[in-house]
């Protein structure tokens, strides 16, 4: 006889934008003993509102018992564009006898007839790396939570727990009534929650967090109590704290240490993390971004970073913002995981890298170095990366007086590692210091757990960075390196170098990393493929050992070997081998050391060597030889330098859209300082291929709009057209931000000190350039237009006039001429600021006033860039603009 079991059901819906839906969604569950038939899933029991981006749903299934979970059919009945849906995974936990089990079934595509596949059922394969056994062994706990009695009337908010011990973490544990109906976290109320967790070991703290949701007024904490109901162990948690966006320090995560008589309570540290934003075009980001501190002592969960310590909008190109993530000490970190929720190509940004002290009076602070993009289409073609610690360093220079900055010193060196059995004998490594001016090796042999040495390195200058190699001695066991600290006796400089590396027997290993400077920026450990090209010709390949020894602008590799030691390598005729090596970045490559010896005397043909960062494959360093080597030398080994032939540069993006364009777009306008009488204000957005009509703006409070600018190529700018009268004053722009609802590509634009119609209101017509990631945008250009009005009598006009030029980049709109001073014989010359048109073309000038006396006699307009002597445009007129003269017109466009 089969049980009746129940299956709750996890339903995590992607964080994409759009990923949510309100189609109806189907499941079945597919076991070894069957299935249970297509379910719609009804209700769900942590949300009001299911299937939201970025959302967890839980539904319960009852099924005859199914065996092994294998697979799940999941579908979705949307119909038209929108209604589909981004599903991440799903995950299907469920009680057998004394077993609990949990079964992951990974999705992390769409179900939507206008995305991917067009495909709306999806079979998902359960994922045997996640499929769990929770044996009885588990525990259980009793957790009572008591709310503070000012806290406000509980609102629908999603509320979750998780356990630190010394043996991991629990999952999210949620926080949900057990009776329906009843309310939890009235204030002044004591609720009690039963969860089970694995073994967890000695708790240390715990993480409680709310879920972000509009009007949202918060939760006064007052104490956690957890009793585990096995071993009747108890913890408390004195909280008396707010978890509120408007109170405190306005976060929804707070973290508590478990209190208890046996051992000392964890102190609470409010970590500074800083996040550097590189000096690259389009290196800023609307995203929301999201990091997670990783240490000796667990981690403190996925955290928005909300407010900035900085002022100004965050995430700006070479920008550093601060904020406040407070936690249980961690102990020493180890890495952090960044990443923000934009999407496509342009949405994310260009991060130099992220610093981390344990409070704002902390004199020291972890350094996590990336260089490199964290967009879906750009550099690691991705929203996330995980970034590990190079070490720690001063947060700020020591100030010490010119004496003592010059006097010679001593480098007093710390290692740090693990420790060496006693049938181990002393393991050789050498530490290699690169500086300014030269580089030395110091041999050193390892007996225990912790080392000193001492070393002037005077002739090395300034370090750049340390490379440690071996082991040069045969190893019984591994060995981990931990720590390098450094300390200078004349100039004070500290710092700690993170190695966190293992040297094992039979291995040559080389590592490095940057040297951390209080005011200097490290340079990032960067991956290097190397693809070495042997010649298809008679007799190419060849076998013995082989190194290589890459030269850049900034340092060079050191001795890298290709063959393992006690082996040798084979280079076949025709063939590419691919080696990896990590080292400092070493700038633009300049040239390539081969060192060969063959015990056969064997003779290799080298063809070329191409070098690419694994990372940010955009440029490949070429260095041909295509020549022999060993050829009758003589010589143990011989060793050739290759120059650097050439750099190809690929595209910068690196990845295809998916889908095409339809010329829809959603556009965010922020504004301040508007006038309550302003008109009507248009936009135009031009594009490579043409420019769209002009369309009202439909709001400047930063709430989004859609424009439809249709088939126009790639963007490259937006203009601005008042279509009223001219305002008192300009009204502040403080963002503007254009996304594909298609392709997802994101667009920014420099709004830095900008005003719309000029500080003082007086102008038509503003202009912004289109900022993509790598690429300069087109520059912003002062032109000077000197209108010469004709000699005839009757010439002048009190008419405004109004000008469009035309270039080979687009046009700039239609501009009101200022001053408007059109008098016979004069020269009145107006300043017109537009986006870089390039080659102009014509010009078509016009003006509105009819009858006697409103008509002018244009002679010409000559144009020229503001600062240039040279490139003037003249376009010669020599008509009446005029509706009772000649042909009657008042416009005229002149070539």
């Amino acid at each position: 006889l089969l049980l009746a079991l129940v299956y709750e059901v996890h339903v995590y819906t992607g964080a994409k934008l759009g990923a949510e839906t309100d189609s109806n969604v189907y499941i079945n569950l597919i076991g070894t003993r069957g299935d249970a038939g297509k379910r719609k899933l009804h209700r769900s029991k942590n949300n009001n509102v299911k299937f939201q981006r970025g959302q967890m749903d839980i539904f319960c299934i009852k099924a005859v018992s199914l065996g092994d979970l294998e697979k799940v059919l999941i579908s979705c009945d949307g119909a038209g564009p929108g209604n589909g849906w981004f599903l991440d995974k799903i995950v299907i936990k469920h009680k057998e006898g004394k077993e609990v089990r949990e079964v992951v079934f990974p999705c992390n595509r769409w179900l939507d007839e206008y995305q991917d596949d067009g495909k709306t059922e999806r079979e998902l394969t359960a994922n045997s790396k996640y499929f769990m056994f929770l044996f009885c062994l588990a525990q259980q706990w009793r957790v009572q939570v008591k709310t503070d009695g000012d806290s406000p009337e509980p609102q629908e908010c999603r509320r979750t727990l998780v356990i630190y011990g010394s043996k991991g973490k629990s999952d999210e544990l949620l926080l949900s009534p057990q009776n329906p109906g009843y309310v939890c976290f009235l204030p002044g109320a004591t609720d009690e929650f039963i969860v089970g967790t694995g073994d967890l070991g000695d708790v240390y703290k715990i993480r409680v967090s709310c879920d972000d949701v509009p009007g949202f007024e918060g939760w006064h904490l007052n104490s956690f109590h957890l009793e585990e109901l096995h071993t009747k162990q108890e913890l408390k948690f004195d909280c008396n704290r707010w978890l509120s966006l408007n109170r405190e320090d306005k976060e929804l995560v707070k973290e508590f240490p478990a209190v208890n008589e046996d051992q000392k309570t964890l102190p609470v540290y409010k970590y500074v993390v800083s996040v550097h934003i590189g000096d690259r075009w389009g290196a800023e980001t609307f995203a929301n971004v999201y990091i997670t501190l990783y240490g000796k002592r667990g981690d403190t969960g996925v955290r928005k970073l909300h407010t900035s310590l900085a002022k100004g909008r965050k995430f700006q190109r070479d920008k550093v913002d601060s904020f406040l993530v407070e936690a249980v000490s961690l102990s020493h970190l180890q890495k952090v995981v960044i990443g923000h929720h934009g999407e496509g190509y342009g949405a994310g940004m260009y991060l130099k890298m992220v610093t981390v002290k344990e409070s704002q009076d902390s004199d020291k602070e972890w350094v996590f170095p990336l260089w490199n993009w964290l967009d879906t289409h750009l550099g690691l073609c991705d929203t996330v990366c995980e970034i590990v610690t190079v070490g720690r360093r001063l947060t700020s220079s020591p100030k010490l007086s010119e004496i003592n900055m010059n006097s010679s010193g001593l480098w007093i060196m710390d290692i740090t590692g693990s420790d060496l059995s006693n049938e181990e004998g002393p393991i050789c490594l050498s530490f290699t210091f690169y500086g300014n001016l030269s580089c030395k090796k110091l041999p050193l042999q390892v007996t225990g757990k912790a080392i000193q040495i001492k070393d002037e390195l005077a002739d090395v200058g300034s370090i750049d960075k340390v490379q440690v190699t071996g082991p040069h001695s045969k190893l019984k066991q591994s060995w981990h390196l931990e720590l390098l600290h450094m300390k200078h006796t004349g100039t004070k400089e500290e710092m700690y170098l993170a190695f966190d590396c293992w040297f094992n027997p039979n291995e040559d290993k080389c590592v490095e990393l940057p040297a951390l400077y209080a005011d200097q920026e490290p340079l990032p450990v960067v991956e290097y493929a190397i693809h070495l090209h042997t010649g298809d010709l008679k007799k190419a390949d060849a076998t013995g050992e082989a190194y290589l020894r890459i030269q850049g602008e900034k340092s060079e590799s050191g001795k890298r070997w290709l063959n393992s030691r006690n082996s040798l390598i084979t280079f076949a005729r025709g063939q590419v081998d691919v080696f990896n090596i990590k080292a400092v970045y070493l700038g633009k490559l300049n040239q390539v050391l081969v060192g060969f010896k063959s015990l056969k005397k064997d003779e290799w043909f080298l063809e070329k060597i191409v070098i690419k960062e694994v990372l940010y494959p955009f440029s490949a360093h070429v260095f041909v030889h295509n020549d022999w080597i060993n050829k009758r030398s003589k010589k143990d080994f011989v060793e050739v330098a290759i120059p650097l032939k050439e750099t190809s540069v690929a595209s910068l993006l690196t990845k295809n859209f998916d889908t095409k364009s339809r010329g829809r777009w959603q556009t965010w306008v922020h504004c301040t300082q508007v006038p309550e009488d302003v008109s009507d204000i248009q936009v135009v957005v031009f594009g490579r291929k043409g420019k769209s009509p002009a369309q009202k703006v439909q709001n400047l409070s930063d709430n989004p709009f859609l424009l439809t600018v249709g088939d126009i190529g790639d963007i490259t700018k937006v203009s601005f057209v008042l279509s009223g009268p001219c305002l008192g004053r300009g009204i502040k722009l403080h963002k503007l931000q254009l996304k594909d609802l298609d392709t997802k590509q994101e667009l920014g634009f420099h709004t830095e000190a900008q005003c719309l119609f000029g500080e003082d209101g007086s102008e038509t017509v503003t202009e912004l350039a289109a900022v993509r990631p790598d690429k300069p945008p087109l520059r912003e250009v002062l032109y000077l237009v000197s209108v010469h009005t004709g000699t005839l009598p009757a010439s002048g006009t009190d008419a405004d006039i109004f000008i469009t030029v035309f270039g080979e980049k687009g046009d700039s709109c239609k501009r009101r001429l200022r001053p408007s001073n059109f008098e016979r014989g004069q020269v009145c010359i107006s300043e017109m600021r537009a986006v870089d048109l390039g080659q102009l073309s014509k010009v078509l000038v016009e003006h509105h006033n009819v009858g006697y006396g409103a008509g002018w006699y244009l002679d010409q307009i000559v144009i020229h860039e503001s600062g240039k002597t040279d490139g003037q445009y003249a376009f010669l007129c020599q008509q009446w603009l005029d509706s009772g003269v000649g042909d009657a017109q008042t416009e005229r466009i002149l070539k």
